[in-house]
This record gives C-alpha cells, structure tokens and sequence, in this order.
C-alpha cells in the first residue's frame, strides 16, 4: 500500500516582476516574451539552497530528505544536507539530491510514496537565463516542499511515468542558460505526451479522468493545459496555469507548489492529479480526505509581494547583467573548511545558547557572557530561527557593497533575551525602523566568486509582508 502525503510547503521572493514593466523596457528589440502578469524574482541573498529551506519551515524531522533542483548551485557539496542542517534536523537523517529536468522533484515525490518512512521532498530554484529570451520573464525563483508518511489527508491511487528524452528545452555545464525548440513542435509533441501519461495513471487509480477536480500539471508553454485537457476529458482547473501567471514557472518546483494550490482548493472526496514534465512525464493521481497541513500557505505566498518594475534591477538580481560595482565589492569571502567545522552547525541552524541563570545568547561562548558568571556552563540549544524579534537599532549603509544597495543591519532583540547585531533583508517601500517586529530568514552570508564558494546565515525580515497590489 503506498503512503501518503501529510504536510506542504511553499515559499516565494518577496519581489515580483511586472511582465508588463519590462516587456515595455524591451519594446524597441521585439523581444521578451510574455507581457501579462508577475515573475518571481529571488533577492541576490537568495538560492535554490534557502528557498527549500523557507519552504520546508515547520516541517517536523522526518527519517530521509531529498533535494530537488535544476539550478543548484555545487557539483561537489550536497545540497540536501544544507537544506537539513538549516531546517535544524540531527545529523543522523539520510539525504540526497536529484536534478536532471524539472519533473525531477515530482520523480521524488512519487519514489517517497512507494516506499516506506517519513520522508521530506523540498523544491528550490534560481534558473539562469539571458535578457531577451522568453525565459527570462517566463521562469521564476521559488521553493516547495512535501512531507510523506503512512498516514495522511492526501494519499496515491494510481500513478504512470514515460521517460523521452524529448529537447523542447536544455542547459548545460557549458551553456547555463536555456535552448529552447520552436513552440508548435513542442506543444503538439508535449501536449500527447503528457496526454497520454495522464491517461495511464488514471487507468492506474481506477478512476475516469472526468472525476478529476483539481490539477497541478506543468506545462512545458503556457496555454498548453487547454489542449491536454480535451485531450484527456476533464475540466478540472490546472492550479500550476494560475501560479504561471502569478508568479513564473518555477521548474523542480512548480508542479509541487501548483499541488499545495490544488489540495488548498480540493474538498474531501476530490480527486487530484499531479503531473511533472521534463524528460519525459510522472503523473500521480491522489484522492483527498481532509485538510492537508500547510496547503493554505499557497494563497498568502502568492497573495503577498512586492511589485519591481525596475528591469534594471531586475537583470542585476537575476543574473542577468554583472554590474561592476567598482572596487568596493573587491574584498574576500573565503570560506575556511576549519570554522566551518567548528561553528557551522550553530550558525545554520541558528542555535543559541541558554545559561543556568535562563539567559539566553548567540554565539555560544565557553562562559557564559552575563555579568556574575563564575566560569564555564553547559548551555542550553536555542532555536532562535524560530523565535520573534524586534529591531533595537538599524542602519541603511550606502557605502558598504552589496550587491542590492543598501545594505541594511541593526541591533535585533530577540524574545527570551538574546540581543545581535544582524544584516536585515525583504526591505519595503518604508525600509527598517526600531520597533519593528521581524522574523528570521535563511539566507546567503557571503559569496566567494573566485572559487565559487558561498556561506548561509539568517537575517532579519519584516514579520508581515505588504500585499500585492493590482
């Protein structure tokens, strides 16, 4: 008997694109492709790495994780330990990455329902593309997470996969940025593809593809769901076409962020399908028998925001456009393996310390920093990731770098005692001021460009977010 899934995640940038804001920007080439809607843009503190993890925040430790990514940042450093350690899980759990195309995450899914133990599959991406291609305004950054176990409110009933190596799009080590084959071919070619799979799996469930309600089905071009659905015979409304128009096309993690939309919509007694392309297709069919944990998150995710019309900065975030930011940003970021071993356990997790006397501070020190210690204590583990926190003091620097001036920090109090001087990200329209309540972020601390190195840390964000407007 398969398992089943028991909680989701989803996660989004603060800032979104206006389509509309840099298809005008790029009128004069006729290029840019899509002109309606808003793309996902992660903050140059923000990877595949942190964007799981945000997903994946409040998820109980579960047995295994795995991390899904077409855009992950190493080739020799697991991803999914990162994820783990900054979700503050023990370092006993088993984990392990999959890439490869962007159903791989959906591929993870379905392997984690047909086997047994709870498991984690997180989602994160960051893709690269050029200013120009249609990509560039179509795919967008974001993270989504699954936890499956025995039981749960949303459990498989039948399943189907072909793998195809079909090139609608590629990238590779030695060309990042997408190819892409011409738009008809894909679409009649995909469109039966995926058709056809979906057929199979409902075969599989036993049920008629006209019972499906809900789906989250990724479509390799936008418009496509039409088709396969008259294809198919449903009428069910594809929930991964509206995240498409919100938000952008958020590859490994697309389809699963489309299923917390769909199990957030779906009733007890609905039939759900899932469908992942990329190399070919997976489709899961899941019946739903109640409220799935987390579902609801989808809508404040894509409900809350902040709209970028500046296409300037928007290339620079992405990637886009390497700015020379001139000899402030020519200063070293080595990471060295020695501290890491020492300090990196706390430092992704965010672990402080409670003393004897119920103090608590961060970094842990040997004796304990408050006035009276006699000598050296024992200290209590803090999650203070998860611990609210107000801004004491805080400074807009515009002369420091940072790649997104500027560069904001300040002395934060947490609940509980512990006070730190912090970076602070996700600034608004009114920026930072002392009394603001804030939550804590997993984010990059620093970037080593040369040897193609990076650190993680938290900073502080605001603790409600503005909601999108229009």
């Amino acid at each position: 008997m398969s398992q089943a899934i028991s909680a989701v995640g989803c996660y989004l940038p603060l800032l979104r694109l206006d389509r509309a804001a840099a298809a005008k920007a790029l009128r004069f080439s006729g290029l840019g492709g899509r002109a309606s809607g808003h793309r996902a843009v992660a903050g140059w503190d923000e990877d595949p790495v942190t964007l799981a993890v945000e997903a994946a925040r409040g998820f109980a430790p579960s047995d295994r994780l795995v991390f899904a990514s077409t855009s992950a940042p190493f080739t020799e450093r697991e991803h999914a330990t990162l994820v783990a350690a900054g979700l503050g899980f023990a370092e006993t759990i088993r984990t392990s990455d999959v890439s490869g195309s962007r159903r791989c995450g959906v591929g993870a899914l379905l392997d984690a329902l047909l086997s047994s133990g709870d498991v984690i599959v997180t989602a994160g991406e960051k893709r690269p593309t050029r200013a120009g291609q249609p990509a560039n305004l179509a795919w967008a950054d974001g993270g989504a997470a699954v936890t499956v176990s025995a039981e749960g409110p949303a459990r498989l009933i039948g399943h189907a996969s072909r793998s195809h190596d079909m090139l609608d799009v590629y990238a590779s080590r030695d060309v990042p940025t997408p190819y892409a084959a011409e738009e008809r071919f894909v679409r009649d070619t995909a469109g039966a593809l995926i058709a056809d799979v979906t057929r199979a799996a409902c075969r599989a469930a036993g049920v008629q593809p006209a019972q499906i309600r809900h789906a989250a089905v990724h479509e390799p071009l936008p418009g496509m769901w039409r088709d396969i659905a008259r294809r198919i015979g449903t009428g069910a409304t594809n929930h991964a076409e509206i995240l498409f128009a919100k938000a952008g096309d958020l590859g490994a993690a697309h389809t699963l962020f489309a299923l917390s939309m769909a199990l957030a919509a779906a009733a007890p007694g609905d039939v759900v399908l899932l469908a992942g392309f990329g190399s070919g297709c997976d489709a899961l069919v899941l019946e739903v028998t109640g409220v799935v944990p987390g579902a609801e998150n989808s809508v404040a995710a894509l409900d809350s925001g902040m709209v970028l019309t500046d296409f300037v900065r928007f290339l620079s975030l992405s990637g886009s456009l390497n700015l020379d930011f001139g000899v402030r940003s020519e200063f070293e970021q080595k990471a060295q393996a020695a501290v890491s071993e020492r300090h990196a356990r706390d430092a992704m997790a965010f672990l402080g310390g409670r003393d004897e006397a119920g103090n608590i501070q961060f970094p842990k020190t040997r004796i304990p920093v408050r006035p009276g210690a006699k000598g050296a204590e024992s200290l209590e583990d803090v999650r203070l990731a998860d611990t609210s926190a107000k801004v004491v003091s805080v400074t807009a620097d515009r002369l420091n770098f940072t790649p997104d001036p500027p560069f904001w920090f300040g002395l934060v109090q947490f609940d509980g005692g512990a006070r730190i001087l912090m970076e602070l990200t996700d600034a608004d329209a009114d920026g930072f001021a002392v009394g603001d309540p804030l939550t804590m972020r997993f984010r990059i601390k620093s970037q080593d460009r040369r040897r193609g190195m990076r650190t993680y840390f938290w900073k502080g964000a605001p603790a409600v977010r503005p909601r999108m407007e229009g």
